[in-house]
């Protein structure tokens, strides 16, 4: 069974339909990218699957349990979490904003120290960048640091919702290196929540493809391209939504 699945899920806020009907099982040690247009349920969907919204109706599985909304913090201490513009503190220099988690489970000094050396080198982060405090940094470091500190904990799953949609093109392509020597390193079952479909392929191995709060296809890379007449992300992307248009 999958570390992470959604059964015969349902959100709805009021009349308008967040999500409908979700049942997905994530692949283990895989990412799968979560692509649609802008309110489909994507960052939903993410926020689910770490208690951070709760299903109207279905269930999410967590590690094979159903998740206890009364007992978040200890499931939540296994999943590493991510979003656009790294949602860094301020007032914390990089360094503080990596370990904190690990200084609050108790960790000791030599342990912190061991596990920054080795994700400062996964991610191309200098030492000097973990003195500065984020407003000292560039996108591109700010985003490495919220990586690191996504990862510090060493995480069974990963949640990333669009976290390079705030940073330049030629960055993003850099950080997309980052996190894929990340998680080569490091295995774990990761979620991405994109817009982009050029990044979806260039970084998932299976793909869930959402409009109006529902699962339009949720397949391997390789299968989806296989029954493809484009490659081309934009047209791939409009293809794929456009065959629920022709089944509905």
């Amino acid at each position: 069974m999958s570390s992470l699945s959604l059964q015969s899920v349902g959100k709805f806020y009021g009349h308008i339909t967040a999500l409908e009907d979700l049942t997905l099982e994530f692949p283990d040690g895989r990412i799968t990218a979560i692509i649609g247009p802008s309110g489909c349920g994507k960052s939903t969907l993410l926020k689910l699957c770490n208690g951070l919204v709760r299903p109207d109706q279905g269930a999410v599985r967590v590690f094979a349990e159903p998740l206890d909304y009364r007992e978040l913090a200890p499931v939540r201490r296994r999943m590493g979490y991510a979003v656009q513009g790294t949602g860094l503190f301020p007032h914390l220099t990089a360094r503080d904003n990596i370990s904190m988690l690990a200084t609050l489970e108790g960790w000791g000094n030599d342990a912190i120290e061991q596990r920054l050396v080795q994700l400062m080198s996964l991610v191309q982060l200098k030492a000097d960048e973990l003195q500065r405090y984020p407003h000292q940094l560039s996108g591109g470091q700010q985003q490495r640091v919220g990586l690191c500190r996504a990862m510090m904990l060493r995480p069974a799953i990963l949640l990333l919702d669009e976290p390079f949609a705030a940073i330049d093109p030629i960055t993003r392509i850099d950080i997309h290196e980052q996190l894929l020597v990340l998680l080569r390193a490091e295995p774990t079952t990761a979620l991405l929540v994109t817009h982009d479909m050029r990044e979806a392929l260039r970084l998932a191995d299976h793909l869930v493809i959402m409009d109006g709060g529902r699962v339009i296809h949720s397949a391997s890379k390789e299968e989806l391209l296989a029954g493809m007449d484009t490659q081309d992300p934009d047209r791939l992307l409009h293809a794929l939504l456009a065959q629920r248009e022709a089944r509905s």
